[in-house]
């Protein structure tokens, strides 16, 4: 005999997670648009790391002159595209509890670790709170104690540094586990799950590159062209399945 309330306490648990893939399907969405307006932007800007500013001071000055450039060229702009896929990778954990749960879990854990360093290391607030100091001080001698704490910031977390090294890695690890999570699981399409794979991959490869073999950079960049869109691809697919699931009853 079927217990009601029983029941009914499952159809509510059930219902609750299928908002979940709704959530996280609509975050994901929303992500994107934030990664189309990282490549415009970084293709307006030339996408040269040598073209950034390479001082504190140089820092400040184009904080104090256009703030959002600056912010965007210290990865503010990136720091909350990973947050808003947060709820993206805990639907895909969501979705994949019962058939995988340890390794689903282990790709989100691995995840929201990478962001938490990522977003612990980022200097962009921190060099803005500097930059005003900076232009509000009166003497030389506090300039350049403020111009020594922005190089301690950049040697930090500056974009591209070995700083932020591990906080752009381990959400790639992330990807490329929660893609074989969802090709094993099944759930998702094996497309979609071969995407992740290699989009996760190939720009796993050039973030490598490009931290510890800087003479590679034409290199890397051809990796990294088909990896972001591989990438965008596995996102597209996902958030749609995602979506699905959460009207499904």
């Amino acid at each position: 005999m079927t217990n009601p309330i029983l029941t009914s306490e499952i159809e509510t648990t059930e219902k609750q997670w299928r908002s979940i893939y709704i959530l996280g399907g609509v975050m994901t969405i929303i992500g994107l648009v934030g990664i189309l307006l990282d490549v415009v932007m970084g293709n307006v800007k030339g996408g040269n790391l040598s073209a950034l500013p390479q001082t504190a001071i140089d820092r400040f000055a184009q904080l104090h002159d256009n703030s959002l450039l600056g912010l965007y060229n210290l990865d503010l702009l990136n720091i909350v595209n990973q947050i808003i896929f947060i709820p993206a990778y805990f639907a895909l954990y969501a979705a994949h509890r019962k058939v995988n749960n340890a390794y689903a879990a282990f790709a989100l854990i691995i995840f929201l670790v990478g962001t938490i360093i990522f977003v612990a290391t980022n200097t962009a607030l921190p060099m803005l709170e500097l930059s005003n100091k900076y232009f509000a001080a009166t003497s030389e001698t506090q300039k350049s104690f403020l111009a020594a704490a922005g190089e301690a910031m950049l040697a930090r977390g500056a974009h591209g540094s070995l700083g932020v090294f591990i906080g752009f890695i381990l959400p790639n690890i992330a990807g490329i586990l929660i893609s074989l999570v969802m090709l094993s699981g099944k759930i998702f399409s094996k497309v979609n799950s071969y995407l992740g794979i290699a989009g996760s991959s190939l720009i796993l490869v050039y973030l490598v590159l490009v931290t510890f073999a800087p003479s590679t950079k034409n290199m890397a960049t051809a990796l990294a062209m088909p990896g972001g869109l591989m990438a965008m691809a596995w996102m597209i697919l996902f958030s749609i399945r995602l979506l699905r699931l959460g009207q499904r009853n």
